[in-house]
């Protein structure tokens, strides 16, 4: 299996199955390009880890992991790293024969919105059908752990990155600012800003779990104070590598910057951010380009949004064909799963965002190092 490493500088790889063989199976992450001399915990990462973790509430997968992680390489004796790669593994705990059956009982058939019939075509009949092996959301640990490093550093100059729920059960949050959205940040199990909204997407959600069935929902992400000039103009554009980064997220089915879809009904004059000057720094009166312009970021605070499907299990009959005997058949799972992803997968989209944004500031400042530019305009950029 290809595919399993992200970034160019700062270099996450992850590996490791929803469920695994036997005991000590788990999920693992080695990160490229750690700078050395950062203090470095378990209790640090943890942090990002509980964000996505199941179990806590009636919004959740009732999956009973703890997901502690542990790092196990990079590390100097007195707690700091080394510059050499950093390991951390989280191992599975909630793996029940009762649930491995019910896998293996529906392991031939094609579960509606799942990789069963892509990983037929890919693997054959060795593909992993336990939980969906790496296609299933569990797979997104590793990508956590790696996250919350890249926070960390990120967070050593000043930038920030945070994702919230807006949209759920057909329910909007009211637009706020940064600042309001973070003082509400997690105060609520849908972890949306707007406490009215949160109350009545989440009755909304619990209605749709009674009938056996999910919803989806819309998460916003704003990376703030990120420098202007990351990112590199054609290919390699920011907002090209952030999208890349976030649409790898299994559940993740659509992305928008700034006004995103709107610019299609808006007047040049009107999607244009204007510019003005703020103390010697040039800022924008509107953020309709979402933070990035010509491929690369405008000083701006990136924002954008991303659809999120409904979780693909559900108790509700549906259509399908046994790949073993190639007949149409009929699926009712009953395992477990999240009555909507939007209250943990937050979480995953602020560590893929800190691994992009990381990635392209390493970029950035090699470049500075290398092409000789005039002091003035690097200074512009980091005022």
């Amino acid at each position: 299996m290809m595919g399993n490493t992200f970034g160019r500088v700062f270099r996450v790889t992850t590996c490791g199955e929803s469920y695994g063989i036997g005991k000590g199976s788990g999920l693992a992450v080695i990160v490229d390009g750690v700078p050395p001399g950062i203090k470095l915990t378990d209790e640090m990462i943890q942090k990002e880890m509980d964000k996505r973790r199941p179990g806590q509430g009636k919004l959740d997968s009732p999956r009973k992991e703890t997901d502690q992680v542990h790092i196990f390489a990079g590390m100097a004796q007195d707690g700091v790293t080394t510059g050499a790669p950093v390991g951390m593994i989280v191992y599975n705990v909630d793996t029940q024969k009762i649930h491995i059956d019910q896998y293996r009982d529906y392991k031939d058939l094609i579960r509606p919105g799942h990789a069963e019939y892509t990983y037929f075509l890919k693997y054959g009949e060795a593909a992993d059908w336990c939980g969906a092996g790496r296609a299933s959301g569990r797979e997104t640990v590793g990508r956590v752990a790696g996250g919350a490093l890249a926070k960390i550093i990120l967070a050593q100059h000043g930038i920030e990155v945070l994702a919230y729920t807006v949209e759920c059960a057909g329910v909007r949050a009211r637009e706020m600012s940064f600042e309001e959205a973070k003082k509400n940040y997690r105060k609520n199990e849908i972890n949306c800003p707007d406490a009215d909204a949160a109350e009545e997407m989440t009755k909304r959600v619990l209605e749709v779990k009674d009938e056996g069935d999910t919803m989806g929902g819309i998460i916003e992400l704003v990376i703030h104070n990120v420098p202007a000039g990351l990112g590199e103009p054609v290919f390699d554009k920011f907002g090209a590598i952030l999208s890349h980064a976030i649409m790898s997220i299994g559940a993740v089915k659509g992305i928008e910057f700034g006004a995103g879809f709107k610019c299609g009904n808006m007047k040049g004059s009107d999607f244009n951010d204007h510019p003005y000057l703020d103390k010697g720094k040039v800022r924008f009166r509107t953020n309709h380009a979402g933070g990035v312009l010509g491929g690369m970021t405008n000083g701006e605070d990136i924002v954008c949004r991303m659809a999120i499907k409904p979780t693909p299990t559900v108790s509700v009959e549906q259509p399908s064909i046994n790949m073993k005997t190639m007949k149409e058949e009929k699926l009712s799972p009953i395992t477990r799963r999240d009555p909507t992803l939007v209250g943990r997968i937050y979480a995953v989209i602020e560590a893929m965002a800190a691994i992009a944004t990381l990635d392209a500031l390493y970029l950035d400042r090699a470049w500075e190092g290398m092409a000789g530019l005039d002091e003035k305009w690097i200074e512009l950029k980091r005022k």
